[in-house]
This record gives structure tokens, C-alpha cells and sequence, in this order.
């Protein structure tokens, strides 16, 4: 499975949401942008897959912006890859989806299924053991030295 540019810049503007949001002050997309080095129209389309997901709120007017729906702990990276990039299966043959060929007959008798969904599960495992706090915490850990 390749991350692609949708989750690894969500996640950054996750992160940079984390830590700049303070009790309940919004942060702006410009800002986040500035910071990340994202284009805030790009940030748009992410917030807005984040904001269906439940994961942040948009605050209109003159100092809206965008503030966590949830608490930090709430949200595992895996939560955030998973909105943005769909399963995080190494390859389609693992996933949920029915009458999923590889090429090569069904999978059902694939003699490599097994490690595929190995590597699925201990990926879903990783991901999903680091929270937003984990992420916020080492990101102003790393700023002070």
C-alpha cells in the first residue's frame, strides 16, 4: 500500500490542528497551509472528507476556521488514513470487497493470501496504536529541541 499525497497531508493537517488548537480557537486553513506547506485549496477538499468522517468542526466568520470533533486520544492515525484513503489492505484481494480477482483464478485458492492479509493486519495494528495525541506530543517535543 502506497500513502498517497490525500493521507499524508491530512495527516500533517491533523496534527498541526492538534497542536494549534487551543481550548476552542479555531485554526485557520491559511495557517495550517502556511505551516505545512500544503496548498489551502487542497486543505478544502481534505477538511471536508475529515469534517464528513467526524474528525473536525468549520467555525463560519471572521474568526472561524477549524477545531477537533473529537479528543485527541479518540483518533488513531489509522481512523485518519482510513478517511482519506479507503482500507489499508497491501492489496485488493484482502479487502471486504466480493468477486475480487488478483488475475491468476480466485482467491480463495491463492497460495499467497495468507501473507497479504498478515501484512494488512499488522499494518491496520500499527496505525491504529498511534493516536493524535502520540502524533501532537512528539511534534512539540521535536519543536523544543
Amino acid at each position: 500500500m502506497k500513502v498517497s499525497t490525500k493521507g499524508r497531508y491530512g495527516l500533517k493537517a491533523m496534527v498541526d490542528l492538534a497542536v494549534n488548537c487551543k481550548g476552542n480557537l479555531c485554526v485557520s486553513l491559511k495557517s495550517i497551509a502556511e505551516r505545512q506547506g500544503i496548498s489551502e485549496a487542497y486543505l478544502e477538499q481534505l477538511m471536508a472528507v475529515l469534517k464528513k468522517n467526524g474528525f473536525v468542526k468549520s467555525i463560519r466568520g471572521a474568526q472561524g476556521g477549524y477545531i477537533l470533533e473529537k479528543d485527541l486520544e479518540e483518533i488513531s492515525v489509522g481512523d485518519i488514513l482510513r478517511a482519506l484513503e479507503g482500507p489499508l489492505n497491501v492489496v485488493e484481494c484482502v479487502s471486504d470487497k466480493k468477486n475480487v480477482s488478483c488475475g491468476s483464478g480466485t482467491c480463495k485458492k491463492c497460495v499467497t493470501k495468507n501473507v497479504w492479509e498478515k501484512i494488512s493486519d499488522s499494518l491496520s495494528e500499527v496505525v491504529d496504536s498511534i493516536s493524535l495525541k502520540d502524533l501532537a506530543d512528539e511534534y512539540v517535543d521535536d519543536e523544543k529541541n
